[in-house]
């Protein structure tokens, strides 16, 4: 009897501990999250910053005792901005390090590259930093975005700008890849709207320098608005190019483009940019009290001023760990995905739009406003774009 009754008992614990050690990434002390970042390709500037408001975020929930007494540990691996390095990262990642869940990965092209390998282990991927509708599209129970998507950004925003600006000539320089693609179509759904269609359409390879002849090319076209497909590098390089050549036509980028490398790098040639954006860019001197002192932190901690993908990355953070609290003790990708499928969110101090989501709604927002580099800093010009 003695001899059944503790064989039962270790069954029981053996049994416990297996059903324990069947959610990745969880122990009893700690939540293993995984994040893919450029921190040495054409998009570090925005990778790096993103990198650090995610750290604020994880040192800040540990200091106040983590998650449902688990602390918060995130690994970061490069991809250099390159597909084939995200595939790679991922399978690290998941199979070597074993996350629980990826997190605020960056890049249209590194996200679809590396969500195979993630949902074959069952591995959400949780507010990727591109605003492509495959984050979200089609619905997917491991798949949860944050941001308004490219083509709905800039199919709202450019009607609106050509109204404003009485512009009859519009053009498009874009990145030849999925990203690129999205804006561009964005751009010309918006136009059909009122009647018009792109006067040129002109892109470049992912990692370009030189744009000197899509800008001549758009140029001779006579273009008097340009919609750019671009990030960070390409943007300051297509309008200084187009600067320097004495074109100066409206231009109007996604989010993507939307942070200050733009006009630290790009300096008084960037003036007069317009951006679609949620998130405010954090400035240290920023008319919002709960701006700058935020701000102030990051820049203490770091000793380097924070931008938007600072705030992005804080955010991301921040709203896994409200659905993880939600999600309980026993915290499983289901449970999560319980958590988050009621998850909203208001406005937060960066005045991004409050987010719903559902089981048949993994984007929070599909709201979008324009903010425009005036005299070296963004300044929002509009309200929401609903």
């Amino acid at each position: 009897m003695k001899f059944r009754f503790t064989v039962a008992l270790t069954t029981l614990a053996l049994g416990a501990g297996c059903a324990l050690a069947q959610q990745q990434g969880v122990s009893k002390t700690e939540i293993t999250l995984g994040s893919i970042q450029d921190l040495s390709g054409p998009a570090v500037s925005l990778g790096k910053q993103a990198r650090l408001g995610m750290l604020l975020r994880v040192d800040e929930i540990n200091e106040q005792g983590g998650i449902n007494g688990r602390k918060l540990k995130i690994l970061v691996e490069d991809s250099g901005y390159d597909p084939k390095k995200a595939f790679l990262a991922a399978q690290k990642l998941v199979n070597q390090d074993k996350i629980f869940m990826m997190v605020g990965h960056i890049g249209t092209a590194q996200n679809l590259a590396a969500m195979p390998v993630q949902f074959e282990k069952n591995i959400i991927n949780f507010f990727p930093l591109t605003a492509a509708r495959e984050m979200y599209e089609p619905l997917h129970k491991l798949k949860y975005a944050f941001s308004v998507a490219y083509y709905d950004q800039i199919r709202k925003t450019t009607p609106k700008l050509v109204k404003e600006k009485g512009v009859r000539r519009v053009c498009t320089i874009y990145q030849d890849d999925e990203f690129g693609l999205e804006v561009m179509r964005g751009g010309e759904a918006g136009l059909k709207t009122i009647a018009m269609d792109y006067t040129e359409k002109t892109s470049y390879k992912r990692g370009a320098t030189d744009f000197s002849s899509q800008v001549a090319k758009m140029k001779a076209a006579g273009c008097e608005m340009v919609v750019l497909g671009t990030i960070a590098r390409e943007t300051i390089g297509t309008i200084g190019e187009s600067r320097k050549t004495g074109f100066n036509p409206v231009f109007l980028a996604s989010n993507a483009a939307y942070n200050d490398a733009i006009h630290k790098l790009g300096g008084k040639a960037m003036d007069g940019l317009y951006a679609s954006m949620t998130a405010q860019n954090p400035y240290l001197d920023d008319t919002s009290q709960p701006i700058r002192f935020w701000a102030n932190k990051f820049k203490t901690k770091f000793g380097d001023d924070p931008s938007v993908f600072s705030a992005y990355g804080y955010l991301i953070v921040d709203t896994f760990a409200k659905a993880a609290q939600q999600a309980g003790p026993n915290l499983t990708t289901e449970s999560f995905i319980k958590a988050m499928d009621t998850m909203s969110t208001p406005p937060d101090i960066f005045g991004s739009a409050p987010t719903t989501f559902s089981p048949t709604k993994h984007m929070g927002s599909d709201a979008a406003r324009l903010s425009q580099i005036v005299d070296g800093k963004w300044k929002v010009v509009s309200d929401y774009i609903n």
